[in-house]
């Protein structure tokens, strides 16, 4: 089944949602955040809800989808889409769909070798007076990486543009539960030899709590922003690439990427299917991916002439030596 790409021409967004459930038993982990714990809350008619996994935290795994980590690269039938990698000693070292900031990342524009930073610069030539273009930028960032796209992207840097390139993010995805409860639990780190021992040195037995929870009901919802890609003003095949290339990235995430935690293993209960539009069939995996392999050949002049962009990730130390100066003579 090939997408129906007609169905999404006047939609200005594409909602999907999937009933989740634990793997095994009933109870699950959710994500936590510092000083806060759990993102517990209650709906206006009391109904208990649980954020199970945030959307930076679901923008991250869809990442990831397309990356074989053993290999270390593109999964094969995306062979050919364009991403910066960066090497170390000749090794690879990270890479733009990995790293959290995407191209934004500092071993990509803040290192010693700036051949990307100068081309990035270059290409942006233009940007610096006025409203920023985001017709241009998009394809500017299309160009090297159309995953930071999908995800969004700021470059963050004076020298570009004064730091104002910046496209949001169009795919967006989080969990949360609705009728939840807690269930506490824990345990005894133990230590066989010396049960008593120092435990601010790792000795000793040391107690512990867990934070669980049940729930009714599970839901994953993904939004892609059907309105903001179209309004980047993309070729056609451009454009569908990065529909194909979301859709595929949700369903590789919900079939392979649903242990969360140690203790949040999930699974689907059911099908993915959109409620908005209601009449919008999903293409299963195998098809998005031939689709996404078709349209990144199709988008092939699009790309650098090598789609894999490199540069050498050595630190600038000479960005800390200015620092030390300006703060002595501040002093």
């Amino acid at each position: 089944m090939s997408i129906d790409y007609k169905t999404l021409e006047k939609q200005p967004r594409l909602l999907l949602e999937a009933t989740l459930k634990p793997l095994q038993g009933e109870r699950f982990q959710a994500t936590g955040f510092a000083d806060l714990g759990a993102a517990l809350y209650t709906l206006p008619d009391r109904t208990k809800k649980l954020l199970v996994e945030s959307a930076q935290s679901v923008a991250n795994r869809l990442e990831m989808t397309i990356w074989d980590e053993a290999q270390d690269q593109l999964i094969p039938e995306m062979s050919g889409l364009a991403y910066i990698q960066v090497k170390k000693d000749g090794k690879n070292f990270t890479n733009s769909i990995l790293e959290s900031h995407r191209i934004n990342s500092p071993y990509i524009l803040g290192g010693k070798d700036k051949a990307v930073f100068d081309q990035l610069k270059k290409d942006a030539a233009g940007f610096e007076i006025g409203p920023v273009n985001l017709r241009d930028l998009s394809k500017l960032i299309f160009k090297y990486d159309p995953n930071a796209i999908l995800h969004g992207v700021f470059l963050a840097k004076k020298e570009l543009a004064g730091g104002r390139l910046r496209l949001a993010r169009a795919l967006s995805g989080f969990i949360e539960a609705t009728d939840v409860n807690i269930a506490e639990s824990g345990g005894v780190k133990n230590d066989r030899v010396n049960p008593s021992g120092d435990t601010k040195q790792g000795f000793g037995n040391v107690p512990f709590h867990r934070t669980e929870f049940t729930a009714r009901e599970m839901k994953a919802f993904f939004n892609l922003d059907l309105a903001l890609l179209r309004g980047y003003g993309l070729e056609e095949d451009a454009t569908n690439l990065l529909i194909n290339l979301a859709l595929f990235k949700i369903r590789r995430f919900l079939t392979t990427g649903l242990r969360l935690r140690s203790a949040c293993d999930l699974e689907v209960d059911g099908e993915l299917f959109a409620t908005r539009p209601t009449d919008f069939a999903i293409p299963d995996e195998s098809h998005l991916l031939a689709e996404c392999t078709r349209l990144i050949a199709s988008c092939k002049s699009l790309f650098p002439e090598t789609a894999v962009t490199e540069v050498k990730w050595e630190e600038d130390k000479s960005k800390k030596k200015d620092k030390t100066e300006v703060e002595t003579e501040d002093q």
